[in-house]
């Protein structure tokens, strides 16, 4: 009998991203029922974006209406609490680099936890992640060392560190965010959720 663990989900995300932030709600649960389990990348879509000479639809003023509208449209279809952030986008490597140092120091779940709680933050409460004093409080709410999670930010260990994860997603074709590897095969964006669940259940369609 086979009992050799299944290969994870990897999950590439932006903590400026609407539907990252939906995605992250539902993709433990898919893949526990899949017996997965996520990696989670920190990427910056800045970089993606140029790397594939793309924009972002909210700097494109025909569809930043209509963005705005479905970022809270998919989030009630999911029952995901959802408010629009006053800044938006942000820079978010800072919150990246704590969820790196966070991933290579004491682990995945302390990372995921870390995600959970400023996509969250974000997304529902408008604490705005590149505000230093904004960042620092939500460390410490989230029971982190505020101190050194903000000396991680400015270290260039971790700033390297987020450089090639950016490389490395770039290298693996991610162009957007959420973006998913399930078993080779790549999955862009939220509403990709039925066919990552099929291809989980199946192994192909």
């Amino acid at each position: 009998m086979n009992t050799a663990p299944r290969p994870p989900i990897d999950f590439y995300f932006d903590f400026s991203s609407p539907y990252a932030y939906i995605a992250n709600e539902w993709i433990d649960a898919l893949a526990a029922r899949h017996g997965r389990v996520v990696r989670r990348q920190a990427i910056l879509l800045g970089v993606t974006f140029q790397a594939a000479e793309l924009k972002s639809p909210v700097s494109h003023p025909i569809k930043r209406d209509y963005a705005l509208r479905d970022f809270a449209r998919s989030a009630r279809f999911e029952g995901v609490p959802y408010r629009q952030p006053s800044q938006f986008p942000i820079p978010t490597q800072n919150a990246a680099r704590v969820f790196w140092w966070l991933h290579d120091t004491q682990g995945p779940e302390a990372a995921a936890s870390w995600t959970r709680s400023a996509f969250r933050a974000y997304f529902t409460r408008d604490v705005v992640l590149n505000a230093p004093e904004a960042l620092a409080a939500l460390l410490a709410e989230s029971g982190l060392d505020a101190a050194a999670a903000q000396a991680a930010c400015n270290d260039p260990v971790w700033k390297d560190r987020l450089r090639q994860a950016n490389e490395q997603a770039i290298a693996a074709g991610v162009f957007g965010a959420p973006f998913f590897v399930v078993d080779g095969e790549p999955f862009w964006g939220n509403d990709r959720k039925p066919q990552i669940e099929r291809w989980l259940t199946l192994g192909r369609f």
